[in-house]
């Protein structure tokens, strides 16, 4: 070989690295271009009279901007910073799965594990029902949550701890659909993560979580809402709008994993920086945890491991939003623009995802494609072709009990309606649909009544994160 020539291996690397460069350097102007007061204008609303957000953003593994709007605690008149602490909802999911992925990488388990082998408090549903499953959000697991919601207990009304989340699991008879065939967002399969990670590493899920990942990342004001009452210094307090100003909305749960991360725009920022130079795991790690899940049929899904994978105007974005009391959180992460955005909000009604979306419009520049705007689809409720007569309605009327929801609805015709009781005091008329149909809202979802042959022996409720939950009708209502 020339010694002045290159070969066509080592010609292609310099070529990518040339790119690599080029690339970079777009971005690091457009970085310069963004002006604070452009980034102000997307939070404008929030104000030192309502509750309000923290902004992170990091280019080329450099945090540029980490800023906050609003109050962090109206009570004592506290502003938001940029350090301020505020919980991340499902968010959350990542670093629980990051989690159980160490111990995978260390050979204490599988993915491909059957949960029952470390949860042996849930039942034998037939079909093997994987560790990667439930990261995948391919369980078929109902969600936990959503079944207390149809008892009349929706979270934010009870305390939870993960023993109660297992005593519900324990008490489902059957999964939403077969696992890996379909997918249906269950936070039931990340709190079963945490526990693995507590039984298997034997520490608690928080302290694993604390040494073998906060703690090297340097995420210094990360930790999880393991004990709600405990006092977290810089924490900023949730609200929800209520008439003309705000009320409390505070998660008072010790469940988490599926949520409860409480942490900082800045310490989101440092996760983000791992997917490309990691500390915590290697290359092989990170690249796992981003891989999409498979279906049975052999075709993948957008979920990887805690992760959404997918586009944003036509750039590749890997992120999650969470929810959870009046927080609201969105991480997103730009790999080829080496771009990351946190946003998180104290407000129920702060449009964490919507803010993040719009700060990365800013840096990402003439990288994106801009679409034409669609209208936001409205809800619409199904067509009412069911009409039942009063004597149709008569027939459903009777207690129906569920175990598996641990409560009882007493149906009964009033008038022309049918109306749902439940305690201790909810009453709701339910709106009929198509035959033995009906919606009954209020965290119900669709209400279906079950025959053999002319006779009502039961009902069914579905919703989308619990389907076919069976209801016997008392021997007495018939």
């Amino acid at each position: 070989m020339t010694p002045n020539r290159l070969s066509l291996p080592v010609r292609v690397l310099v070529v990518l690295a040339a790119c690599a460069c080029a690339v970079c350097a777009v971005a690091a102007q457009r970085a310069q271009s963004v002006t604070p007061s452009s980034v102000d204008q997307v939070f404008a609303r929030w104000t030192t009279e309502s509750p309000g957000c923290a902004v992170g953003v990091a280019q080329d593994g450099k945090s540029v901007l980490e800023k906050a709007y609003g109050m962090a605690d109206l009570e004592h008149d506290v502003p938001n910073a940029a350090d301020t602490i505020f919980e991340a909802g499902s968010v959350s999911k990542q670093f629980t799965a990051a989690a159980v992925l160490l111990l995978a990488r260390e050979g204490k388990l599988s993915l491909d594990d059957p949960v029952r082998k470390y949860v042996p408090e849930l039942p034998d549903y037939g079909s093997p029902l994987l560790i990667r499953h439930m990261l995948n959000h391919m369980s078929g697991l109902r969600d936990w949550g959503s079944i207390e919601s149809i008892a009349g207990w929706p979270r934010t009304t009870r305390v939870y701890s993960h023993a109660h989340v297992l005593d519900i699991l324990s008490r489902q008879k059957a999964l939403n659909f077969t696992p890996g065939a379909q997918y249906s967002y269950s936070n039931s399969g990340y709190n079963l993560a945490a526990i693995i990670v507590t039984r298997v590493s034997a520490t608690p899920f928080a302290e694993f979580s604390r040494e073998r990942i906060f703690k090297p990342l340097g995420m210094t004001r990360t930790s999880w809402r393991d004990d709600f009452r405990r006092i977290v210094k810089g924490r900023a307090i949730a609200y929800s709008a209520e008439g003309s100003g705000y009320a409390q909305e505070m998660p008072f749960e010790n469940v988490h994993g599926n949520g409860g991360l409480l942490t900082t725009v800045g310490d989101l920022l440092r996760w983000n920086e791992n997917f490309t130079s990691p500390k915590v795991g290697d290359r092989a790690f990170v690249e796992r945890q981003q891989e999409p899940g498979i279906f049975n049929d052999g075709k993948a899904g957008s979920y990887a491991l805690g992760l959404v994978v997918g586009e944003y105007k036509g750039v590749r974005e890997v992120g999650h939003s969470g929810s959870t009391g009046g927080y609201r959180a969105h991480l997103a992460r730009y790999p080829d623009q080496r771009l990351s955005v946190a946003v998180l909000c104290n407000a129920s009604t702060g449009a964490a995802t919507q803010y993040a979306h719009a700060v990365a419009d800013l840096y990402l520049g003439s990288a994106i494609k801009t679409a034409a705007a669609r209208p936001a689809p409205q809800p619409q409720l199904p067509p009412a072709s069911f009409k039942p007569t009063p004597a149709q309605l008569a027939s459903y009327s009777g207690t129906y009990s569920s175990d598996e929801a641990e409560t009882v609805f007493t149906i009964s015709a009033e008038g022309d309606a049918l109306v749902l009781r439940r305690r201790p005091d909810t009453k709701l008329t339910l709106r009929p649909t198509v035959d033995d149909t009906f919606l009954a809202g209020s965290g119900i979802g669709t209400i279906k009544f079950l025959r053999t042959g002319a006779h009502i022996t039961g009902l069914s409720v579905s919703q989308d994160r619990v389907f076919d939950l069976r209801f016997t009708r008392d021997a007495n209502g018939s």
